[in-house]
């Protein structure tokens, strides 16, 4: 079992809840953390741009990767959204538990019917 955490970000707080609904929905992520809106300044096409997001942290594990990657670029705005999956390394081992124990082992044909 590997947890990780995958980290995206929405332009606003409804499409931010329209995924965490689809990733419980389809059992793709146990825990879907959407955090109050933060600034990001990054470089698009050549210009530096300053835009007001809304991170979002989702709890999961490693195999269902592709399919939370493929849910997030299905609601997602953004031409290229930030889709960034870090490893959980250690952690509260119930807690660990409870994320494996909310995904099953097979999430794709789940989501398909989903999108």
């Amino acid at each position: 079992m590997e947890v990780i955490l995958v980290i995206t970000s929405f332009p606003d707080k409804a499409s931010a809840l329209m995924l965490a609904q689809k990733l419980i929905e389809s059992r793709a992520a146990a825990c879907i953390n959407i955090l109050a809106e933060s600034t990001s300044v990054y470089r698009w096409q050549g210009e530096t741009e300053t835009t007001d997001e809304i991170p979002v942290f989702i709890k999961t594990l490693a195999e269902h990767y592709v399919a939370v990657e493929k849910i997030i670029k299905a609601i997602h705005p953004y031409e290229l959204p930030e889709i960034i999956a870090v490893p959980v390394k250690t952690g509260l081992l119930a807690y660990l538990q409870w994320v494996a124990d909310e995904v099953p082992i097979i999430v794709e044909p789940i989501i398909e019917n989903k999108i």
